[in-house]
């Protein structure tokens, strides 16, 4: 008696795409690779960048104790816009690695170097992302829409820092978080103090996460000269890992603080539960860390999805209040 065959992996699946996803079972064959190309299959990056755009949409409520209709549009405006943005950011990350992903065997297996889209089909399917992206941005106020501009700067540079730095990671927490001063920006109308440590705060999540990330591909990165701080850090990454832990928790604790109205101190108590929630959730991915073990980097690298939702509850209930 012979065991129920499995089922076969569709054709073109990326490696470390989500099994059973939407885009490889569902999506039209003619859609997937630039679904694929967008990362689609892959969900977590879009969380990852839309996550600090809701932390500074609730967070400035709080600060001015309004919430209009308005707000409504920028938490969806945000999920679609990050949806997007984190598409057209990876497609030009695999046009610029288009010759380094075929050396690395995790990533080989993506649409360019796997031969399922010309480079300029990613080109043209980048362009269109940020077009209709751009068009949710014009409905946000003067200054969000400056900013949401200028965020293409660190998006743009962000896939060729690995070239020139051990700290692309900065790069990519600096392109990653720029949501929450756009949507602080979005709802006040201006930048903020507290938009500011909160980014900062994004920022070293991001390292944390990401180095954990990166950990899946020091070997491969180390034969092609590819850096990261996985690869400088080495086996002294837990205690770089605590440190962002210690500095993410600490930045959004100080945001809060200064963002809070005086004397709302209930308001305050809650807001303080998301950032030492979070902390705790980091310090969980912390113990169960693993980095020889591929598939427990990224099982706690996706695990991140849920460590930075903790701080979009107790925001939302502040912000409700």
């Amino acid at each position: 008696m012979t065991g129920t065959p499995e089922t076969p992996e569709p054709e073109g699946q990326v490696r470390d795409a989500v099994r059973g996803n939407w885009v490889d079972h569902r999506a039209p064959a003619w859609s997937r690779p630039y679904l694929r190309l967008s990362r689609a299959d892959r969900p977590i990056g879009t969380w990852l960048l839309l996550l600090p755009c809701w932390w500074g949409l609730l967070l400035a409520m709080v600060a001015d104790g309004e919430a209009r209709l308005f707000d409504l549009w920028i938490f969806i405006g945000c999920g679609i816009g990050a949806f997007l943005m984190r598409g057209a950011g990876c497609t030009w990350n695999d046009i610029t690695d288009r010759h380094i992903d075929g050396s690395v065997d995790r990533t080989a297996s993506r649409p360019i170097p796997s031969g399922q889209v010309t480079t300029k089909q990613a080109v043209a399917w980048a362009v269109i992302q940020c077009l209709i992206a751009f068009g949710i941005l014009v409905t946000f106020p003067q200054m969000a829409i400056a900013l949401g501009v200028l965020s293409l700067l660190p998006v743009v540079v962000y896939p060729f820092a690995k070239r020139f730095t051990w700290w692309p990671q900065v790069f990519l927490g600096i392109a990653f978080n720029w949501g929450a001063l756009l949507a602080w920006t979005a709802h006040s109308g201006t930048l903020g103090w507290p938009a500011v440590l909160l980014y900062l705060s994004g920022i070293s999540w991001t390292l944390f996460y990401d180095t954990i990330y990166a950990h899946q591909d020091t070997e491969d990165d180390a034969l092609i000269g590819v850096k990261s701080t996985a690869r400088l850090f080495g086996q002294d990454t837990p205690k770089w890992l605590a440190r962002f832990m210690v500095i993410s928790v600490a930045l959004m604790g100080m945001a809060i603080v200064f963002a809070v109205p005086d004397g709302a101190i209930l308001k305050l108590v809650i807001l303080l539960i998301g950032p030492w929630a979070m902390g705790w959730h980091m310090l969980w991915q912390l113990r169960r860390l693993k980095m020889d073990d591929a598939d427990r980097l990224l099982e706690l690298f996706r695990a991140n999805r849920d460590a930075g939702l903790i701080p979009v509850l107790f925001f939302a209930i502040a912000a409700l209040l």
